[in-house]
């Protein structure tokens, strides 16, 4: 088995930065001296089991010209010592991303594995699971199932009935900034599964899925699933958290152990 990874990095981070006056990347905050995107490339290059295994870490950044170059200029050197491929990603879409990097994708590769940039707390014995298991079927994901009940909600916000009294002397700064919104439907969560990644393909499989026409999704294995090609799923971790929002950065850096910054940003000090 000769595995490429790609991490679409090309995410502007909006909602990680939300309400915020600059937008910050979520993959430049420091997790235990080390930046978030490093830490994701590392449970590929460093575990001795696995590392065997990857002949290529792809690296997707911003798709902007000036973004990409700033992204090279804060990663480039780290992530050329270790030995990555680095390319623009897509304009607008997460598809767009992983399509650029499978362009850079090395034609003895057998397996193509997508992993989120933003998550870096993947379990090891996670991805050997995977990489188990994609040796035995063409198409792999892990998934949890989901604990909670889901409801789909009303699309729009609306208003929240208790008007904070400080609104009228502090305009916005006064909110609370609650998201209200209202109840559509109860969903059956009847064998619904939460989806992580990395995912893993047999490579003419995932090359295949992206010759498609139509590229929407909202992950690689739905693009598979068009072609009408099974998906094994196999047993995903809770703790192989996606950092999307600040808590999560919280919640990361408590899976790994590792406590705030008290200095510069990690990313600064290479």
């Amino acid at each position: 088995m000769k595995v490429a990874v790609v991490i679409p990095a090309a995410g502007s981070s909006r909602r990680y930065s939300q309400g915020e006056e600059f937008a910050r990347s979520k993959l430049d905050e420091d997790l235990g001296g080390r930046p978030v995107l490093q830490r994701t490339l590392e449970l590929f290059e460093k575990n001795e089991t696995i590392a065997p295994l990857v002949c290529a870490l792809i690296v997707a950044g911003p798709n902007d010209e000036g973004a990409f170059a700033e992204f090279k200029a804060r990663h480039g050197d780290r992530l050329g010592l270790m030995g990555v491929r680095l390319c623009r990603g897509g304009v607008s879409h997460r598809w767009e991303t992983v399509a650029a990097a499978l362009r850079l994708v090395p034609e003895d590769a057998t397996h193509i594995a997508v992993h989120d940039a933003a998550r870096p707390c993947t379990p090891l014995e996670l991805i050997e699971r995977i990489l188990d298991a994609a040796g035995k079927y063409d198409a792999v994901i892990p998934a949890v199932d989901v604990p909670d009940t889901l409801k789909r909600v009303s699309e729009r916000e609306r208003a929240d009935r208790d008007v904070d009294p400080l609104d009228a002397i502090l305009g916005d700064a006064g909110k609370t900034n609650t998201r209200i919104r209202e109840v559509e439907s109860t969903i059956d969560r009847d064998r619904a599964v939460s989806v992580q990644t990395p995912q893993v393909f047999r490579a003419d499989l995932l090359r295949r899925a992206y010759a498609q026409a139509e590229l929407a999704s909202t992950d690689d294995a739905q693009l598979v699933e068009r072609l009408g090609e099974p998906v094994t799923v196999v047993e995903g971790d809770p703790r192989n958290i996606k950092i999307t929002r600040p808590i999560d950065l919280t919640m990361a850096r408590a899976i790994l152990g590792v406590r705030a910054p008290e200095s510069r940003a990690a990313h600064k000090r290479f």
